[in-house]
């Protein structure tokens, strides 16, 4: 599991219990980043988990408006898609992150989000 899924994981719990998902994503990353600012404030990892939560595809965690980030919120809500339809991409974050980017660029921890709330049954 990356340190993104995990805080990703952490943050999906703290918003069951009723903290906001922006709170919550902000509470975890600190615990797993408590001195590095950089990784605690890491966009696209962020993004990619508010916008699955936005679009309620987080278990347990209600829609709403949690993110301007409208390109990791695509990325991250197009990778559920291609998984809900080929599972096997679970192993293939490579591959996954192709389809859902067009290869343009390499992920920068979306694709850990998304494959680590799946793995753990939150989406």
């Amino acid at each position: 599991m990356s340190k993104y899924g995990q805080v990703a994981i952490d943050a999906a719990r703290a918003a069951r219990k009723g903290a906001s998902p922006v709170d919550a994503w902000k509470e975890a990353a600190h615990r797993m980043f408590p001195t590095q600012k950089a990784s605690r404030d890491k966009g696209c990892p962020k993004c990619a988990f508010l916008g699955l939560a936005e679009d309620g595809l987080i278990k347990g965690v209600p829609r709403g408006s949690y993110t301007n980030s409208a390109d990791n919120k695509r990325y991250a809500v197009n990778a559920v898609g291609q998984i809900r339809a080929n599972a096997n991409l679970l192993n293939d974050k490579r591959t996954l992150w192709k389809l859902v980017s067009g290869g343009a660029k390499q992920h920068n921890g979306q694709i850990d989000v998304v494959v680590d709330l799946w793995n753990n049954d939150d989406i």
